[in-house]
């Protein structure tokens, strides 16, 4: 019975090396050239290690597409391997035990029913702990979502790897990853190019739309997401309908790319989303210092709460001077905007010019 059972795992173990279940990939793939060629070298080792490392950056990056590639690249080095996609918005439907059902399934290689989450760790624990073994837990915001997938590296053989998406850099540091790298936003070249494909279907615009399309790349700031859905949504549009629709877009931020980066607004304390407002409406570009002060005279405890927005990749620091993604801030706008839609005399905050005017003519 040991005998048979012992047989039925190695082959399963050579089927899944010869047959690796592939993650599907965009065709059009543009700048992730040096984020994957970094993550790649984070992984190598000639040690028999443990290593976990983490991706982190602002939503619509390509976290989640770097850590795709990968998998399809070297999961066949392993004796099994799991892609546990969308972690975050699955564990806020209550699915913790579909999760540890499909990680312990993905690499047993069979189906595994499970009555409670403290069965599901201790199985996890027990059936992989001799197993090199290479999984990705994509889009995690807790460390709880983590605790119950890869609580330790030590439930883990020898040689296996473990990458963690998120947009949270302090999480990975909570957590204690041994690596970590951070996904930036693609030059002005490659954007052109991603956007090029889902406009024109092409790598480079035709020459009567070279300026509006580099309008839309400025527009974009090299955000992989925003690039997509804006030349899929251009894409067979006149050069009028071009104009009328970047005119738009400065108002309002498309819904597929604000609601993927309202995420990390929505995870934030009131503190933080108050801070977060203002930095947005009022001190994009300041001086760290003199916002501090500001923002501390309101009790918000700023000092923490920056930091917490740099963590999240909601705000960036460079000289001292406090900035954000331009689609970040735009994100910004539309929450206060959304408090009463249409009457800026009811809205928490106003910067633009003509709805201050609007406020105070009513």
């Amino acid at each position: 019975m040991y005998e048979s059972k012992h047989i039925e795992e190695i082959i399963n173990d050579i089927s899944k090396r010869l047959n690796p279940k592939l993650l599907h990939i965009d065709d059009n793939m543009v700048g992730l050239d040096f984020s994957l060629k970094k993550l790649i070298s984070l992984l190598s080792t000639h040690s028999n290690n443990i290593l976990v490392v983490g991706i982190y950056g602002i939503g619509g990056i390509g976290k989640t597409t770097i850590a795709k590639i990968v998998c399809n690249k070297i999961q066949c080095e392993y004796v099994g391997a799991s892609f546990l996609q969308d972690v975050r918005e699955r564990y806020k439907k209550g699915h913790q035990l579909q999760l540890q059902q499909q990680l312990l399934g993905d690499i047993v290689g069979k189906d595994i029913q499970l009555r409670d989450i403290n069965e599901g760790v201790n199985l996890i624990k027990g059936r992989l702990n001799s197993k090199k073994v290479f999984i990705v837990i994509d889009d995690v915001d807790q460390l709880e979502q983590l605790k119950l997938l890869v609580g330790s590296p030590k439930w883990f053989g020898l040689g296996s790897r473990v990458i963690i998406t998120t947009r949270d850099q302090h999480l990975l540091a909570e957590y204690g990853v041994d690596r970590s790298c951070e996904v930036k936003q693609l030059c002005d070249e490659e954007a052109l190019q991603l956007f090029s494909q889902h406009a024109f279907k092409q790598i480079v615009p035709p020459e009567n739309y070279k300026h509006l399309s580099n309008c839309m790349i400025h527009y974009a700031q090299g955000l992989p997401l925003a690039l997509k859905v804006l030349g899929s949504y251009l894409q067979g549009m006149t050069i009028d309908e071009w104009k009328s629709a970047l005119d738009k877009l400065k108002k309002n931020l498309k819904p597929e790319i604000n609601n993927v980066l309202k995420i990390s607004y929505d995870g934030l304390d009131q503190y933080e989303k108050e801070i977060f407002l203002d930095i947005a409406c009022f001190f994009k570009g300041e001086c760290k210092d003199v916002v501090l002060r500001i923002l501390d005279g309101c009790d918000l405890f700023a000092t923490c709460g920056i930091r917490v927005l740099q963590d999240r990749c909601l705000v960036t620091i460079s000289y001292n001077v406090i900035n954000m993604h331009d689609l970040i801030q735009q994100m910004g706008w539309e929450v206060v905007r959304g408090e009463c839609r249409g009457d800026p005399s009811k809205w928490s905050r106003l910067w633009d010019v003509d709805d201050i005017n609007d406020a105070f003519s009513r």
